[in-house]
């Protein structure tokens, strides 16, 4: 992974200026365009829709400030169609307008090409199962919400504090398999993980197939498939944060699996009263890679 992320960088450099098939990068590569962003978000700590856009207002502005094309050959060049919209993308970048970069050579703000590398610290072993799963619902109450990588999500604590405590009841009645319990359930996720896009989040449970579905709940299908548990303890939620972040880091560079599309879930195995600690499993959606 470590390798076709580098190598994708390279290919991006190369065609910084044209029209990128991300897709196609993915395929020759041996991935998936889904699992590549994925990875590449998590460990750049940025999109790569973010990355490319950084890197082609780092060139443009030495095309500035050397000043021997106009303004709309320069936009054309790196995929505008006008001046304006070039200008609103180049202002977002450096904090200042092209016509003031080429007056006084800057402000500019440079992203440097990236360079991925995979330290192997192997201090903390990481608790992780691999799971086949014939096709299942998860049923409960949806909501969209936006996506925040750190500290407490505000909006989903909302949704699930809104519910009455029967309903938790409720819920807990129908889980009729695996992943047992409640849990926290989040599903079409960017991407590329970017924070503040919109999620689904689902306070629910498993069911079979064959189980009836109350009218009154919201239900997504899942198809059969390969799951990868990891067991998180500790201060929550930031262990099992932590341990979302180490996936991406060290888990998938190091073992022959990659994420696919398909919600991700939490289940809550054990938790002190305040839910300031908890031991945790997190389901992600794997296949070979």
């Amino acid at each position: 992974m470590i390798a076709a992320l580098n190598k994708l960088v390279d290919l991006l450099e190369e065609h910084l200026t044209e029209e990128f098939d991300v897709a196609g990068v993915a395929r020759t590569l041996g991935t998936t365009e889904y699992h590549l962003r994925r990875m590449f978000s998590s460990l750049a700590g940025m999109p790569l829709s973010e990355y490319v856009r950084r890197r082609r207002m780092t060139v443009a502005a030495a095309d500035m400030v050397r000043g021997e094309d106009d303004l709309l050959s320069i936009a054309v060049r790196h995929g505008y169609g006008s001046t304006e919209a070039f200008g609103r993308a180049f202002r977002a970048v450096h904090g200042a307008s092209p016509g003031d970069v080429r007056r006084d050579g800057g402000p500019l703000r440079t992203q440097p090409q990236l360079r991925f590398r995979l330290t192997v610290e192997g201090s903390t072993p990481m608790d992780t199962r691999i799971v086949d799963r014939p096709a299942f619902r998860l049923v409960g109450h949806a909501t969209r919400v936006p996506l925040i990588h750190h500290g407490i999500n505000p909006h989903i604590q909302q949704h699930i504090t809104g519910l009455p405590p029967q309903e938790h009841l409720r819920l807990k009645s129908l889980s009729d398999t695996e992943p047992s319990g409640l849990l926290q359930v989040s599903d079409d996720v960017d991407a590329e993980a970017t924070e503040g896009t919109e999620l689904t989040y689902l306070h629910g449970v498993a069911m079979s197939r064959d189980a009836p579905v109350p009218d009154d709940l919201d239900a997504i299908e899942v198809p059969a498939g390969q799951w990868a548990v990891f067991r998180t303890s500790g201060p929550h939620p930031q262990a099992l944060q932590n341990t979302w972040a180490a996936t991406a880091s060290e888990w998938f560079p190091s073992n022959p699996w990659r994420l696919r599309p398909g919600p991700s879930m939490v289940a809550i195995l054990e938790r002190a009263d305040d839910f300031s600690t908890a031991t945790c499993e997190l389901w992600l959606p794997i296949e070979p890679a």
